[in-house]
């Protein structure tokens, strides 16, 4: 992010307009681009290996890895799930912690606010780019993976767990649904993220706090003991990807996260709004 105040300068906007501003600074700012840059060099690389490699001996390294060079459309669900359990988040934890703490720490929260904004306005402006960064970032990495798979593995046909086998425009349809899914995963966390954001004016503070919470959540998760814990957990279904990969497809793994994270962004989004509608803004 830009150390130039005048940068983060935006006219006076109200609703509609204002998220269209906001949008306009976050994916200008280079920073955004490099986060993307890194996420799309997961695929890039995992393909490249695969490629070099011609696939993981059987037996090691993660099974879904064998079937990438058999269909390289594959290489986008590969990537997407290896993406999931931190790459994803720390991006997000990024993008998210610096929503409100970035512009106290750059002196331009008062000005937005002595704008014809409202607290509770901004505050659902900040969140809303955070949840279109959320989805870019997933597209981002399908997106590689789709055109990594294609230029060094060709197109097939994607054999699922269950043996059945699915036509190319299918599996695209599949990698879209796992880009939604990854997207309402990753939504939870941007909510807890922008809280953590109104309690502090240090970004790289709030940053790190979204990005521990996260790993403790999932260490929280991988633990036998805690399994009543589990099911509350932001963390729980972000790998329940498999319901997407199955012929029927199922929706359980889907409706179960979505009520989840929904239920995380109505309690942290309050918790935000109670904190930063009553905060001393000073910067």
């Amino acid at each position: 992010m830009s150390s130039d105040p005048e940068s983060h300068v935006r006219p006076a906007r109200t609703g509609t307009a204002l998220l269209v501003s906001e949008l306009g600074l976050l994916f200008r700012r280079r920073r955004t681009w490099t986060l993307l840059a890194a996420l799309a060099a997961v695929p890039v690389l995992m393909g490249v290996v695969v490629r070099v490699t011609s696939g993981p001996p059987q037996g090691r390294g993660p099974a879904f890895l064998d079937q990438v060079a058999a269909s390289g459309l594959f290489l986008a669900v590969a990537a997407v799930m290896v993406c999931m359990p931190f790459f994803l988040p720390l991006t997000v934890a990024v993008v998210a912690g610096d929503s409100i703490a970035g512009e106290a720490a750059h002196g331009t929260l008062r000005y937005l606010l002595v704008a014809p904004v409202r607290r509770a306005g901004l505050l659902a402006v900040k969140y809303a780019a955070a949840l279109v960064f959320c989805l870019a970032a997933a597209l981002v990495v399908a997106a590689v993976g789709v055109l990594t798979g294609l230029a060094l593995f060709g197109t097939g046909p994607l054999v699922l767990p269950s043996g059945m086998t699915i036509t190319s425009a299918e599996t695209l349809g599949r990698i879209g649904l796992m880009v939604l899914y990854a997207t309402v995963s990753l939504s939870g966390l941007g909510a807890l993220a922008l809280f953590v954001s109104t309690l502090t004016d240090v970004p790289v503070g709030a940053m790190a706090a979204a990005v521990v919470l996260t790993i403790v959540a999932q260490i929280l998760g991988a633990l036998p003991q805690l399994a009543w814990l589990h099911p509350w957990l932001f963390t729980h279904h972000w790998m329940g990807f498999a319901d997407l990969l199955r012929a029927p497809l199922l929706w359980d793994s889907f409706r179960e996260n979505a009520l989840l994270q929904v239920g995380y962004v109505a309690v942290f989004g309050a918790l935000a709004y109670g904190r930063f509608t009553t905060k001393d803004v000073l910067s």
